[in-house]
């Protein structure tokens, strides 16, 4: 299975008094992530499903994300929020739905967590060494059989300005 961890695009600024869940994608954050579909979309991806934190500019993403046909599966989960936990995730979503090896998910979300997510993926901990920049995206593809912390291998990692 293939895991695309996509952050949400540029989003208006935390100082504008506005709730941190209702904060949007500003004009340049979706021109941006509109290029970046596009070029995934050039590059032949497809997900099986697309899996949005329920904030306004993580939906906002994957709504772009679903209108360049990406993906016609759309769900959101709390687990993507801010201090969503990869091993409850695991359990509570991922394992019950035993899906094929062949299966892309593209999991849209916020940092530190996507990339803390990766690294425990890759390394079973973490490690801040990963950097993802806004509307970037990390491959991992995850183990077979058993667990897949800390076993998992990265086959991605793009900053938008190499897909724009």
């Amino acid at each position: 299975m293939e895991l695309y961890l996509i952050r949400h695009g540029i989003a208006q600024d935390k100082d504008l008094g506005i709730k941190d869940e209702e904060r949007s994608l500003t004009t340049e954050g979706r021109q941006k992530t509109q290029k970046v579909a596009e070029k995934l979309v050039k590059l032949g991806l497809n997900f099986d499903l697309i899996l949005t934190s329920p904030l306004v500019r993580a939906r906002q993403t994957a709504q772009i994300l679903i209108a360049e046909k990406l993906s016609s599966q759309l769900e959101e989960s709390s687990y993507l929020t801010h201090d969503g936990q990869i091993s409850g995730w695991l359990k509570d979503w991922l394992e019950p739905r035993n899906y094929s090896q062949n299966t892309q998910l593209a999991l849209v979300g916020h940092e530190p967590d996507l990339t803390n997510w990766a690294e425990i993926l890759l390394w079973g901990e973490v490690k801040a060494s990963l950097v993802l920049k806004k509307a970037g995206m990390i491959g991992i593809k995850l183990p077979e059989n058993g667990s897949p912390l800390g076993r998992s291998q990265m086959f991605w990692l793009t900053p938008p300005k190499y897909l724009l």
